[in-house]
């Protein structure tokens, strides 16, 4: 294995490179291994400015914010505040969804592992004001219930906005006001931002979006998403090194690096436990924690959470076993190919373990009766139509709906080929990925009743 300083080497002298190789217009980075942290970056903050990324740069990391909104609900447990098999109507009993009998039943351990069975994503502006979570809840109360609550994996925003909530009646504060009280400020952070108004105060990352597919990237057109989703990941803002502090504090059972207790001893391991598995979709983990994405390999389990807002996409890693930890910011292009270029060589060369192959299509496919999968998918951001040609080619068209279409998402139809069982995965590669689409389930009439891509999708009528 090599050593940190050879690893810092490595990444200082190929993310230049790697930037210009994948369209990304600046990244940083940080590593901490044996309790030391290097970091560095690359590229500019915007095309539009020229400005360098620095190490101190902050970066949005989109939902890798849910694990800190679950460090906050696990600070409440540590603390006698909440327990995790109640129902969340024990501490918020304005929760409500379509299902009343699903919204009785929802346990706060439920919406931690995304096995809460509602409709996640729900990115509705309830404004920018103190009160914006709490009127979040307020757009809930026709969401529909996708499956029975424990039943499955579906991962789920708007359940991390409850979340939010449930911290903000129980800690008698803003969501905002408890990650700076109970995370920034016992963690010893400098460089995190809870909202745009702090964010602009630091050397702040631009997002960057194709105005069309393969176009050159251009500054996003906006900064963030809405404040109402920030407990999901709309708004926090950081340097690696900050968010690798946050990670280092989960490695060493709870203790910041001044020893103050920020979890109880053992409740990070609890967190980071295997509690539900996924459907095998290649860029998602394999099985899910109390808000930790999971990848289960036999060399040894690797563990964190990925991030993406408006053209800014965050991936941190953790090897708990090595007391490794690596976190990787971006702000456009094909992100996950940098990803796996680098963080992939991180954790190859300072742990005994290795990040798992990104899936491929394979290379002589072939044609299958895809009745079981053909059909409408509907969510509440999108429609995934499955058709099938004369030439038995499989398609999928996506529709954007909601406030994914009124940020200028644009349908696209994409040829899909088998892949495993019950799995198709797409022949072009999307920002580096090749994202498998599992079908699970059945509609009592042969049919697939879900269509799989980290959120179950129901079949439209069904």
């Amino acid at each position: 294995m090599s050593t940190l300083r050879e690893v810092e080497a490595w990444i200082a002298d190929q993310l230049p490179g790697l930037i210009e190789k994948h369209q990304v217009p600046g990244a940083a980075w940080a590593v901490v291994a044996a309790g030391e942290v290097v970091d560095g970056a690359a590229g500019v903050l915007s095309k539009a400015t020229g400005v360098d990324a620095t190490a101190d740069s902050v970066f949005q990391i989109g939902s890798i914010t849910k694990l800190w909104t679950a460090t906050l609900v696990m600070q409440l447990v540590d603390e006698g505040k909440v327990e995790l098999d109640q129902p969340v109507r024990t501490y918020l009993p304005e929760f409500e969804i379509g299902d009343k009998d699903a919204a009785a039943a929802i346990t706060v351990h439920q919406l931690l592992n995304h096995t809460a069975g509602f409709e996640g994503d729900i990115f509705t502006d309830t404004g920018v004001g103190d009160d914006c979570v709490e009127k979040y809840l307020g757009v809930l109360h026709d969401v529909p219930q996708l499956f029975p609550p424990g039943e499955r994996f579906s991962y789920n925003n708007a359940g991390f906005v409850v979340l939010g909530r449930l911290v903000e009646v129980l800690r008698g504060k803003t969501y905002d006001d408890c990650l700076r009280e109970h995370l920034f400020a016992p963690l010893g952070l400098t460089h995190a931002a809870a909202s745009v108004y702090e964010a602009i105060t630091f050397r702040a990352a631009m997002g960057h979006i194709e105005p069309e597919p393969g176009a050159a990237s251009v500054p996003a057109p906006i900064w963030a998403m809405a404040r109402s989703n920030s407990p999901a990941g709309s708004m926090l803002a950081m340097r690696p090194r900050d968010l690798l502090t946050f990670a280092r504090m989960h490695l060493e059972d709870g203790r910041a690096a001044d020893g103050t207790q920020v979890l109880a001893p053992g409740t990070p391991a609890r967190m980071q436990a295997r509690e539900v598995d996924l459907p095998y979709l290649g860029i998602m983990g394999t099985s899910w924690g109390l808000g930790f994405e999971r990848f289960d390999v036999p060399e040894g389990d690797v563990i964190g959470h990925d991030g993406s807002t408006i053209g800014q996409y965050a991936f941190m890693r953790m090897v708990p076993e090595a007391g490794v930890a690596v976190a990787l910011l971006t702000n456009g292009g094909d992100a996950m190919s940098l990803y796996h270029e680098v963080i992939g060589h991180v954790i190859d060369q300072l742990t005994e373990t290795t990040l798992p192959a990104l899936p491929t299509p394979p290379v002589d496919p072939e044609r299958i009766d895809a009745t079981r999968y053909v059909g409408t998918y509907s969510a509440d951001v999108m429609d995934l139509v499955v058709t099938q040609d004369d030439e038995r080619r499989i398609w999928i068209e996506l529709i954007p709906k909601g406030e994914i279409a009124e940020m200028g998402a644009q349908r696209e139809l994409t040829e899909f080929v088998p892949f495993g069982e019950d799995s198709l995965i797409p022949l072009e590669a999307d920002r580096g990925m090749h994202m498998p689409h599992a079908f699970v389930g059945d509609d009592g009439a042969g049919h697939a009743l879900y269509l799989h891509v980290g959120r179950a999708i129901r079949r439209a009528g069904a």
